[in-house]
């Protein structure tokens, strides 16, 4: 059995569901529970079971991300990142505001736990946190681009 808890919030699972019931009657002694039934929502992951499987999504998450740097409706593109371009960390593009790359590249790192896709082109821009310069900030809004025309995909 596996149990997870966040703050005043619990999840659990095992292959047992007779273990599983009579955890969760035994919890409900202890504490003033409530049963929400199959998992949904967690921590901005979008959970769907089916007979296939578990899918996880971010689809909400990434949409406020997209909503909050104002790229809802933003033009979208095919690969994450532009194979021609090449980042460095003095490009001579100018500063960028520090924060709001800080705040991007965070959001990005955390869609990366059900889009694994992106994670070498998140890993890149990162190295970046310490000084990121128009260019940076540029390539981190690509991610956007190309994540408003995949956001289906998780």
């Amino acid at each position: 059995m596996i149990i997870s808890l966040y703050v005043d919030d619990m999840i659990y699972t095992g292959s047992s569901l007779h273990l599983i019931s009579e955890f969760k009657e035994s919890m409900k002694k202890m504490f003033d529970m409530t049963d929400l039934g199959e998992l949904r929502y967690f921590l901005g992951l979008e959970i769907s079971q089916t007979e296939g499987g578990i899918f996880l999504s971010q689809r909400k998450y990434i949409k406020d991300t997209l909503e909050s740097f104002n790229m809802l409706n933003c033009n979208s593109v095919i690969t994450p990142m532009n194979p021609e371009e090449k980042l460095r960390a003095d490009d001579g593009t100018g500063r960028a505001n520090e924060s709001l790359y800080r705040s991007l590249i965070g959001r990005l790192i955390y869609v990366t736990h059900s889009r694994p896709d992106l994670s070498f082109t998140v890993g890149v821009l990162s190295r970046f946190m310490h000084n990121p310069s128009k260019k940076h900030f540029g390539a981190a809004k690509r991610v956007l681009r190309y994540l408003a025309g995949t956001m289906k995909l998780g």
